[in-house]
């Protein structure tokens, strides 16, 4: 005897009425709660806090001279911190990057000086003396697996030595020899240090350049391929891989970026002071590194952007040159510097906590 079983209909209970329930995962958050949780807006309202203090303890702030020199002294840190905020988004760190500004310099001027050629001679050879800094730390950092701090804190070691050893050896001197009267000086000038008068106020070439470099670092990251493959090679580089992004170009790429810009901001200070001291650029590389972090530049890589660094330069020309309008020991701007570090580290932490909470 066969039992047949039948099934009933299913029956549906409609939803009740009433407003929608949500959880805490679909919960939309304040727009203030998400526009502070942008690493942008945290270091420019920072900046804006710095500009205030300053403009009320600080009067000659307030003249557009002062500013003009504010602006400038920010655009020799932002220019170097725009790469080096790159590299560190990249998931790297560059140690060389402040005493591979003058190695650049140094080749240019020594170049020129010594074989009495053209200056220009100089700039194309210490640009790609610069690429090729940079293309070893990146190649020797991906050839090995070391971290990057460790390698390119032997390429600090030995291009602070080579400088020093080098100008010695090739001047006599711990200087170079002024260039100012060699052919091709005054054309590379205008390029690299000149000044435009702007309602009277002299005003530095390399702030078009900074501002020019960080508009165009942003399209980069927001709008091409390489962009994103940054962001993937810093957020998992072995993800990155598997979905095809060149890893080792990027990150050589990346470090290479970094000699671009010690090139460019070496040839700024060779041409505006025409001489170089070989023992400079120790300690610019933590300026550089800092105000990529100030800007919102995680340590762990993966995230950032480059607008971030652009406020966090101008923090440090800000503190730099508001101290001394401010008529206080300069001594304090290694405590200044601290003090923000330190801030924008906890600010930073806070940052990826909200943007992980659920």
């Amino acid at each position: 005897m066969s039992m047949t079983q039948h099934a009933g209909p299913a029956v549906t209970t409609p939803p009740a009425s009433g407003p929608k329930q949500t959880d805490g995962r679909t919960a939309r958050r304040p727009l203030a709660l998400r526009l502070l949780a942008r690493p942008e807006v945290g270091v420019f309202l920072g900046a804006v806090a710095v500009y205030v203090f300053f403009l009320i303890t600080a009067p000659p702030v307030r003249e557009a001279s002062s500013m003009a020199n504010i602006l400038y002294q920010s655009s020799t840190i932002g220019i170097m911190a725009l790469p080096v905020a790159l590299l560190m988004i990249g998931g790297e760190f560059d140690l060389s990057a402040g005493v591979a500004v003058i190695t650049s310099a140094l080749t240019a001027s020594m170049l020129s000086y010594q074989l009495t050629m053209n200056v220009w001679v100089g700039v194309v050879v210490a640009l790609l003396v610069s690429l090729g800094i940079g293309f070893f730390n990146g190649w020797m950092v991906m050839r090995t697996g070391l971290p990057s701090f460790l390698i390119t804190l032997g390429s600090f070691l030995i291009l602070q030595g080579v400088n020093l050893a080098v100008t010695k050896l090739v001047t006599t001197n711990v200087a170079t020899d002024d260039i100012s009267d060699m052919d091709g000086f005054d054309q590379a000038k205008k390029i690299f240090a000149s000044s435009f008068d702007i309602g009277g106020v002299q005003v530095k070439i390399t702030i078009f350049y900074w501002l020019a470099f960080a508009a165009l670092a942003t399209w980069v990251l927001l709008r091409t391929k390489y962009g994103n493959w940054v962001f993937a090679v810093g957020g998992n580089k072995e993800s990155a891989r598997a979905v095809g992004v060149p890893v080792n170009f990027t990150k050589i790429s990346l470090f290479m970026l970094v000699g671009l810009g010690a090139w460019f901001v070496g040839m700024h200070q060779l041409f505006t002071f025409n001489t170089v001291q070989s023992g400079e650029g120790v300690g610019q590389e933590l300026i550089y590194i800092s105000a990529a972090v100030i800007g919102g530049c995680l340590l762990t890589g993966g995230a950032g952007s480059a607008i971030g660094p652009v406020f966090g330069a101008f923090m440090f020309g800000m503190v730099q040159q508001g101290i001394v309008y401010a008529g206080w020991n300069p001594d304090w701007f290694k405590a200044f510097l601290g003090v923000m570090l330190l801030g924008a580290v906890l600010i930073n932490l806070w940052v990826s906590r909200t943007a992980t909470r659920r």
